[in-house]
């Protein structure tokens, strides 16, 4: 039996005890006076809770995961299921338990001024002990919690702080989030010392009319305050007046006056600069407590954005103005440290976002690191803030058990005191995926009582009717309904909330097909307003091959290719020897693990494009401001005139001076030349200085228009010259190493596998076809092979056609599908080529990937890559690295030889160092060999990629139907 009261108290299975001795949450500024406490911790890991602490000790750094700092307790990754078998609110015996211990010295002029330590955050109960003595509990694994130490610790001497955090307990039942499980101390510890007299709390409300109000809360650790206190503040250098009504209010209320201390400050900013996402202004605040003798007791700083935040009939507004949410949920994550994220780390995945046009971020599933909004608020991001609430496992149980009540709320309401006073906060969540019970509905109401000035929003509580006014929710935020859903919603004459996605576009392996579709629908439907990708990270953590262990913090340097370094590999869910694990689904952000984009960001950046082609006319091109509150006077630009004859013209281009919404004719930069055949234009916006998040010359997006079709030429036929074809009608030539067959199967991407798609294509065997030659008929200069490939759904008959034009052969090839194969992955040819063919070079679409479904904004031009770098690394090998669009390309050695294939019309074409059996035969990157040729796909018909991994397939439009598919191309010898 255990002598200590804290776990004598049990409180890692005590839903209602979420904390004990713990302080409340404020939003009070503490960056002076902090003595920091984050390094290399005595450490050890027990067992279970109530196992003895032991002699033997090792070191853990703080702030950081045990997990990835080389004990045997590993990340272990389950989406839904809990990692044990437990009902709310146990835990398993089997508990790691980490005891973290260290010597503070506490400073001797810290004498008579009340001590405080914060611990920023810990995984998932929390007890603090000092020299032996309980101290306090805490719950909630991503928010800070405080306790007083004076009193308990020496000033001037040393004392003994001991943090014990216990892995799995009741709130791990409401952190079944859908990510790595982690156990330890993942943001930093710090002391701080303040007067007695101290501020509790301030709350800024800075309305977009530039009227501020500050409410400060004082109090004093001796109980009573003292006579004569007050507070001040300052604006810019600019002084605050007191709020006399308010101060003679409280001073009527004895209570008040004696114990909690409440002032109020007031000022007016004319022609104030309002926050937005697109300028974030902020304005310096100072708040300070005075003794009476007018010496300054206690100071917190802010910055302040002046804003408002409404919604009116269905539109959310941001100072008046309905904009559009270009979101993306976001995680906490780093592939060294897991849940540790320095401050640099944030600020670098925020001027990613911002890169490619997002303007919205959505908090998942748990309030983020407190720089986070700090710097949301600076560079400009509208933020959902959601509390660490998700009990997926067993939602619709706990969503009504008083026992977690207090739990539901504790969490909600310390989000909402800790991040009120920043701008970037445009909404407040109430947690994700744990039903609708009535203890969201207890949470929601101490949101409203606090903060009217921010919506709610919880997706449980809309789902059953996105247009119940009764419900917990001022906001429709479905998680991945389809489009047509919510447009059907929008047109129904039923809505009366803003339809916002929280969660739609999965973004697991290579996917995110329709995002182009889903804008256009957006923008012009009202009542949409658009939504959160999923998500922002690929959450693999960088792992030893040799040994399986991640490889933690201070470990190698990471690429900024998506690819881990030799001898590593990203780790997903199994990886690290779990039974119970959900796979490559961690694996589903818009960057790989070392923030490399995928190529949907691009896409992404010119759906969000703030200058757009709105149209051509002979008289000259129309130009549109198509943001919210920006003019254009911070882009500039230039034109790129593209000719399919290889030629490409630039010249420099002269925005004109637009407002919001408005739209301008300028002329036609360039005298079209007769002679070139197709013809598209490019604007090439740039920023015209330094932004917070891009240096000038960044680009922001590039609009294209076409000018002019192609005119088809048809090749002409040689009946002097030969076709060979071997025994099984097979086209001979000496750049091909395997000559084209037909191909209906890809390398199965997780929306093919998940979606069902893929087993469904086994089943017919597509994957492993056969080819049966039933004619080859010779004629001078031709060649026509007759193959049948027998399937379980079927037979398809393939037709090729070798013809013999001018320095080259040219392919006309059909294939007819039975009516069974009514949704295959592609119809099209599939060769390979010699060795040393490394640079593609084409005209088409480019340079990033793209797919039928994913192929806005990605210009047509003149693109060359080195074939090594057209594969797109997904964390699961799959189907990547095509390219639509493509007119016309080349395969060529550095000596310029090699071959040239000139196609039909626009199609999708796909080059790699694999075979889609190599990328289907493995399952991490680093057990792939790279072949020394080239294999090659030229497609009649691709289907879209969709998201069907955790949302909506792709559309009827995409994919590819039975019947009879036709395609030609001509190969040459360069």
């Amino acid at each position: 039996m255990t002598d200590d009261p804290l776990i004598a108290l049990r409180p890692w299975e005590a839903p209602e005890v979420t904390s004990w001795g713990r302080l409340p949450m404020n939003a009070v500024d503490r960056r002076s006076g902090v003595l920091p406490l984050d390094g290399d911790w005595r450490f050890q890991l027990l067992p279970a809770p109530d196992a003895p602490v032991g002699g033997s000790w090792s070191s853990a750094y703080v702030p950081g995961a045990w997990t990835v700092q080389g004990t045997d307790d590993l990340p272990r990754y389950t989406n839904v299921r809990m990692p044990f078998p437990e009902y709310p609110p146990h835990s398993p015996a089997a508990n790691p338990t980490g005891v973290y211990e260290r010597e503070v010295d506490v400073p001797a002029e810290w004498a008579g001024r009340r001590i405080v330590l914060q611990v920023g955050a810990a995984e998932s109960v929390l007890l603090v002990h000092v020299d032996g003595r309980p101290v306090g509990v805490s719950k909630d694994s991503h928010l800070a919690a405080e306790f007083d130490l004076t009193g308990r610790v020496r000033v001037g001497a040393r004392s003994v702080v001991r943090l014990t955090v216990i892995k799995w307990s009741d709130a791990s039942h409401i952190e079944d989030q859908d990510q790595w499980w982690h156990g330890g101390i993942t943001r930093s510890v710090l002391l701080y010392a303040t007067d007695p007299l101290h501020l509790a709390d301030v709350t800024v409300r800075a309305s977009g009319s530039g009227k501020l109000r500050v409410d400060c809360r004082a109090r004093d650790a001796g109980g009573a305050l003292p006579e004569g206190w007050y507070v001040s503040g300052e604006l810019e250098g600019q002084p605050l007046t007191q709020d006399e009504e308010f101060d003679r209010f409280n001073a009527e209320d004895e209570r008040v006056s004696d114990f909690l201390g409440e002032a109020r400050l007031r000022t007016v900013v004319e022609d104030v600069r309002t926050w937005n996402a697109e300028t974030p202004e902020l304005y310096s605040l100072t708040v300070r407590l005075h003794r009476a003798d007018g010496t300054v007791a206690d100071t917190s700083r802010h910055r302040t954005g002046f804003r408002d935040v409404e919604i009116t009939g269905r539109d959310l507004l941001v100072n008046g103005e309905r904009i559009f949410v270009r979101g993306v949920n976001r995680h906490d994550f780093h592939p060294l440290t897991g849940r540790t994220v320095s401050y640099d780390d944030m600020r670098a995945d925020l001027i990613t976002l911002k890169r490619f046009g997002f303007n919205a971020i959505r908090t998942s599933h748990y309030p983020n690191d407190p720089a986070l909004y700090d710097l949301a608020d600076e560079l400009g991001f509208y933020v959902v803030d959601e509390a660490d609430i998700e009990s997926h496992d067993h939602a619709h149980e706990i969503a009504d058990d008083p026992r977690y009540l207090h739990a539901f709320v504790d969490r909600v309401s310390r989000m909402v005191l800790r991040d009120k006073n920043h701008p970037s906060v445009v909404i407040w969540s109430l947690g994700n995926e744990s039903d609708y019970g009535a203890n969201h509905d207890a949470a929601a109401g101490w949101v409203r009582r606090h903060d009217p000035t921010r919506p709610i929003q919880y997706e449980g509580a809309a789902k059953l009717d996105w247009a119940d006014p009764s419900v917990a929710s001022d906001i429709a935020c479905p998680m991945y309904a389809s489009l047509e859903e919510c447009v059907a919603h929008a047109l129904s004459g039923r809505q009366t909330k803003p339809l916002i996605w929280c969660e739609y576009s999965h973004a697991m392996g290579n996917s995110n097909g329709t995002l182009a579709d889903h804008w256009a629908a957006i923008e012009s439907t009202p009542g949409l307003q658009g939504g959160f990708i999923w998500e922002f990270w690929d959450h693999g953590i960088l792992q030893h091959v040799n040994d399986g262990r991640p490889v933690g913090r201070g470990g190698v340097g990471l690429h900024d290719n998506g690819v881990a370094a030799p001898g590593h590999r990203w780790a997903y869910g199994g990886d690290f020897g779990e039974l119970l694990h959900d796979g490559a689904f961690i694996a589903d952000g818009v960057v790989f693990p070392d923030r490399t984009p995928k190529p949907v960001m691009f896409e992404h950046r010119e759906i969000a494009a703030p200058v757009r082609i709105e149209c051509f006319r002979h008289e000259g091109i129309v130009l549109g401001n198509h943001q919210h509150f920006r003019g254009l006077a911070w882009l500039t630009g230039d034109w790129e005139l593209s000719l399919a004859d290889g030629r490409t013209l630039t010249s420099p281009a002269e925005l004109p001076d637009l407002r919001p919404g408005e739209t301008a004719a300028v002329p036609l930069p360039f005298e079209l030349p007769e002679e070139g055949g197709e013809a598209w234009l490019t604007l090439r916006v740039t920023t015209a200085g330094d932004e917070p998040w891009a240096t000038r010359g960044t680009v922001v997006c590039l609009p294209q228009v076409r000018l002019r079709e192609a005119v088809p030429q048809a090749p002409v036929m040689l009946k002097n010259r030969s076709v060979e074809v071997d025994g099984d009608g097979l086209l001979v030539h000496p750049l091909l190493t395997c000559a084209p067959t037909l191909s209906l199967w890809r390398a199965p991407t997780d929306n093919d596998e998940l979606g069902g798609m893929a087993p469904r294509w086994r089943d017919w065997g597509l994957d492993a076809l056969v080819r049966k030659v039933t004619d080859v008929r010779q004629s001078p200069g031709q060649v026509t092979v007759h193959a049948e490939y027998a399937c379980e759904a079927g037979v398809v008959r393939h037709l090729q056609v070798f013809t013999a034009v001018e320095g080259a052969i040219h392919v006309a090839e059909s294939a007819e599908l039975p009516d069974e194969l009514d949704d295959v992955a592609r119809v099209g040819s599939v060769f390979e080529t010699v060795a040393g063919l490394d640079l593609m070079e084409w005209y088409g679409q480019g340079p990033w990937e793209s797919y039928p479904d994913r192929a806005f904004g990605a210009p047509v031009g003149h693109h060359s890559v080195p074939v090594d770098e057209l594969f797109t690394p997904y964390l699961r090998p799959q189907e990547s690295g095509g390219r639509h669009g493509v007119r016309h390309f080349t395969l060529s050695a550095p000596d310029a030889t090699g071959l040239a294939v000139v196609l039909d019309e626009p199609r999708q074409v796909g080059v790699s160092r694999y075979r889609a059996a190599d990328l289907t035969g493995v399952t991490h990157h680093d057990e792939l060999v790279p072949r020394a040729g080239c294999v090659v796909h030229i497609d009649a018909a691709h289907r879209g990629l969709g998201t069907a991994s955790c949302g909506p397939d792709t559309t009827a439009s995409y994919l590819v139907a039975p019947g009879v598919h036709r395609w030609s191309w001509t190969l040459r010898a360069l």
